[in-house]
């Protein structure tokens, strides 16, 4: 092919031209909006649920700990003061100091970002029995309705299953739909930190539910730290409000913006091991628009994304991280089918799989659907594994023009 100057043998467009080229282009993205809620409202169903309501606030119990002076200063804030205050204040008290406060305000401290993770491990358990309690008292009190009985039986099976022996519940705020992270591994000792950010439809209800469990926030979890061995923590984040069904909340970045801040928040007071690297944050569905928005704050040494439905970035470098970029999409995941465009507030951007993107992809092989990246003896997950210990064969490689969807 012969090759000239830049633009060489393109036509010389007239004004009228170029505005009509952009008002096509214009018309085009109005009908890619359109096909976005066509296609997702005929592939799995459009939910007319009434939006949800982000919970972006302090952590329960934070009047009572805002106003006490039980060592004569303030205690670190959980929002105000950066993780490292908390760090700080904890490294100065005796054991049995700390313990006394968890045991106080085990609502804060078992969410305090910065506070050493054996007594947030502590709080929470104080904080599900105290609630398993309340939830059983409720469950036989006459003077609740039927449904809310039921309620309460539901919530203090949930709490129950939280506090079996041996799991560590990093984060638990049982208001609204719920909030929850747990740890899978020694996060204290671990060579390598991964932390799993979930999609849609994701809260206390379903974040071990046994049905379909690789599509869980624990079940991904546990699954990638079984492929990658004992040197690695693996912690599954619901530390935001996720979208409930595939509905507007689903379609823009609201809810994504709101968890965003906690998200980055929560990756940079993660303890590590001195020399160890940076977290790698994998990003599922709707999650990796919340790590999108994140990403230029995310300490995170790699950002892996599957079944994305975009970043709300154009490309890699739209994104301002350090991190490398990955991104995962098998041709059976129903999301391939959902329109890649941003217009009006709807839907997220290109699809990070796009050569244009410019991420480095994930094989896929034996992957089934939109929720199995994790399952056992998939390729994604072997790479997932490799990626998360930075050994293996696995480097990556920049899409091709023909890997394009």
């Amino acid at each position: 092919m012969q090759r000239g100057k830049p633009g060489a043998g393109r036509p010389v467009r007239t004004s009228r031209q170029v505005r009509a080229l952009r008002q096509e282009r214009g018309w085009r993205v109005l009908v890619a909006t359109l096909l976005v809620l066509t296609a997702v409202a005929g592939t799995v169903g459009w939910t007319l649920e009434k939006g949800e309501t982000p919970r972006t606030g302090p952590p329960p119990g934070i009047t009572a700990w805002r106003a006490d002076r039980v060592f004569g200063v303030p205690l670190p804030d959980p929002v105000r003061d950066p993780p490292s205050a908390a760090r700080e204040f904890f490294a100065a008290l005796s054991e049995a100091k700390a313990r006394a406060l968890a045991r106080r305000h085990p609502g804060v401290v078992g969410n305090l970002d910065g506070a050493p993770v054996s007594l947030r491990y502590e709080a929470n358990a104080r904080a599900l029995r105290l609630g398993r309690s309340e939830q059983r008292v409720r469950s036989v009190n006459p003077a609740v309705p039927p449904a809310g009985r039921a309620q309460a039986r539901e919530l203090a099976a949930r709490y129950s299953a939280l506090l079996t022996p041996g799991r560590q519940i990093l984060a638990f705020d049982p208001r609204g739909r719920g909030q929850v992270a747990e740890v899978h591994g020694d996060l204290g000792r671990a060579r390598h930190v991964s932390v799993i950010v979930p999609g849609s439809d994701n809260d206390l209800s379903t974040f071990d539910r046994s049905r379909d469990a690789y599509s869980t926030p624990s079940g991904m979890a546990r699954s990638l730290r079984r492929a990658a061995g004992d040197d690695i923590a693996v912690i599954a984040w619901v530390g935001y409000t996720t979208p409930t069904g595939l509905g507007p909340d689903a379609a823009t970045a609201r809810l994504a913006a709101a968890g965003a801040p906690r998200l980055n928040r929560f990756v940079t007071a993660l303890p590590t091991v001195d020399g160890a690297p940076r977290p790698v944050v994998f990003c599922h569905s709707y999650g990796s628009v919340v790590c999108g928005l994140a990403a230029s704050g995310l300490a995170a040494s790699e950002l892996v994304v599957l079944g994305s439905p975009g970043l709300r970035a154009d490309d890699v470098a739209d994104l301002r991280t350090r991190a490398r970029v990955w991104a995962a999409r098998d041709d059976s995941d129903w999301i391939r089918r959902v329109p890649n465009v941003e217009f009006l507030g709807l839907g997220h951007g290109r699809d990070p799989v796009d050569p244009a993107f410019g991420a480095l992809r994930v094989p896929t092989g034996q992957v089934k659907g939109h929720t199995g990246y994790f399952a056992p003896n998939t390729e994604s997950l072997r790479a997932f594994a490799e990626i998360a210990t930075g050994s293996g064969t696995v480097t990556g490689r920049p899409p091709a023009d023909s890997d394009a969807p």
